[in-house]
């Protein structure tokens, strides 16, 4: 077990790092307004994450690895599916975007302009989409 904890990290416990990405937590429904609005004026990214899933955990540690997007031209927030999949759910009905974990969403001007999920999230992709 000790090479799987060393490969996909320690299992049952919260994510705690933050690599290059300086991550805002959604925590609340209320918060999809405001990031609606905040699209308006720079891109809005959502990683929606499983805490316990070993695909989700290394999907977020490689973003998070190759992060390179420069504060103020992308507002990163972090979703934790277990413990807010209310959210999650709320996501797929605004946006009209399959739940999927892991996932990433980019939302300009309230409209998801990019998704992507699983072995696919990629920092350099996202960073020319941006």
């Amino acid at each position: 077990m000790g090479l799987f904890n060393k490969i996909f990290g320690e299992s049952g416990g919260k994510d705690t790092s933050s690599g290059n990405v300086e991550w805002n937590h959604l925590t609340n429904i209320k918060q999809l307004e405001h990031i609606i609005h905040e699209s308006a004026e720079a891109p809005v990214l959502i990683f929606k994450h499983s805490t316990r899933c070993a695909i989700s955990k290394m999907a977020l540690r490689n973003f998070e690895k190759e992060y390179d997007i420069e504060a103020g031209k992308a507002k990163p927030y972090f979703l934790d599916l277990l413990e807010h999949r209310d959210i999650s759910n709320e996501i797929a009905t605004i946006f009209h975007v399959t739940h999927q974990s892991p996932q990433l969403l980019v939302i300009k001007d309230g409209v998801v302009v990019y998704h992507t999920s699983h072995g696919d999230i990629d920092a350099g992709v996202l960073k020319a989409k941006l």
